[in-house]
């Protein structure tokens, strides 16, 4: 399933494991290893505030 583009507000507060393009993302804003990064996602699941919250830490 696509991300759709025009769901710009509430789409954007969520992070999809699933997208490889957003696993990336993630792990690059956060400095952090792209399995890191996965581990992470599904830990918290699509809550990107938890899982910003979480990279944080790991990066210390």
């Amino acid at each position: 399933m696509a991300d759709d583009k025009t769901k710009t507000a509430a789409d954007r507060r969520l992070v999809s494991g699933t997208q490889k393009y957003e696993v990336d993302y993630f792990a690059r804003k956060h400095g952090i290893a792209a399995a890191d990064a996965r581990r992470i996602i599904k830990q918290h699941g699509s809550d990107r505030d938890a899982a910003d919250k979480a990279a944080s830490r790991l990066k210390g």
